[in-house]
């Protein structure tokens, strides 16, 4: 097996996944390492918290480049310097191990309710009665459901979705909440990206968890004409901001849309366009710093 590149990048722990993303979009990249916590009789002695490792086997691109572009146009988005964290990276070439192996040894069961888990799909777990199984293999695409603004978007499926109503997906990236609503009886869900990379990859999972007859493509929530009961959209407050006129397009006369990958510190934001759309909020879920609003027409 040839040597392989360890890509540690400094950011604040809230940006792990988009950042992540970056890594999957743009580099040969073939896993990542989150926080890494060393307990010694139940306390926690040292994590890497603040640390992220990417796994690269070939340096097809210049990764200091790629990270400081990147960072400029979230900047532009409205993300500050310390919502973002310096991104100073060190790239060290390593000699051949399973690392394949190592950044999976990180991820583990996640029970984001306790009717709805989500499993590796490396992993054998036993689920309990009436429990719901998602199997996934994260770190391929944005939305591995370890994520809040993921698990967020999960619970109001959870709460207000219906057996029989249609659903889609604005930034589908795993395809996790698809696959979720068609598990909580979706009579069709359909879920759309903009990186072309994930739509594969979000057939494959649906195909690992029994969901034949999903549609996953390349689009933007502008250019879909269909109407729908439940509508989901895990995006940057300040895509949500922009698009929140398509979204409400996208509702029929009672139907429910759920909003996140919203920073507390950005609620505002968000407030303002479900304002400006006349859209009445219904219910507001927060997890650490995140939060997400449940609305209708």
């Amino acid at each position: 097996m040839d040597n392989y590149f360890e890509l540690k990048i400094s950011i604040n722990p809230q940006m792990e996944d988009i950042v992540s993303d970056i890594c999957f979009t743009n580099f040969a990249c073939e896993g990542v390492v989150l926080a890494e916590e060393t307990y010694k009789d139940l306390v926690m002695t040292s994590t890497t918290e603040g640390t992220l490792r990417v796994f690269l086997t070939d340096l097809n691109k210049n990764p200091v480049e790629v990270l400081k572009t990147e960072r400029e146009i979230l900047k532009e988005r409205g993300f500050s310097d310390e919502e973002l964290g310096s991104w100073d990276i060190t790239l060290n070439e390593k000699e051949n191990q399973d690392w394949s192996k190592k950044w999976k040894e990180k991820w583990t069961v996640t029970h984001v309710m306790d009717k709805i888990t989500v499993v590796p799909s490396w992993l054998e777990y036993k689920p309990k009665k009436d429990e719901i199984i998602i199997t996934l293999d994260p770190g391929c695409a944005f939305g591995t459901g370890t994520h809040q603004t993921t698990q967020l978007c999960m619970k109001a499926l959870e709460k207000y979705f219906k057996a029989g109503q249609s659903m889609a997906d604005i930034g589908t990236g795993s395809g996790i909440l698809a696959i979720l609503a068609k598990k909580l009886g979706a009579a069709d869900v359909y879920g759309c990206d903009i990186d072309d990379t994930v739509i594969d990859v979000a057939y494959e999972n649906a195909n690992k968890n029994g969901v034949t007859d999903p549609v996953f493509e390349l689009n933007t929530a502008d250019k879909i004409t269909k109407k729908y009961d439940f509508v989901c959209a895990n995006i940057l407050h300040n895509v949500l901001f922009e698009i929140m006129g398509d979204l409400k397009n996208l509702l029929k006369e009672d139907s429910i849309l759920s909003l996140s990958g919203i920073l507390y510190e950005k609620k505002d934001i968000v407030l303002e366009a479900i304002k400006r759309e006349n859209l009445n909020i219904l219910d507001t879920f927060t997890q650490d710093q995140w939060i997400s609003f449940v609305v209708k027409k």
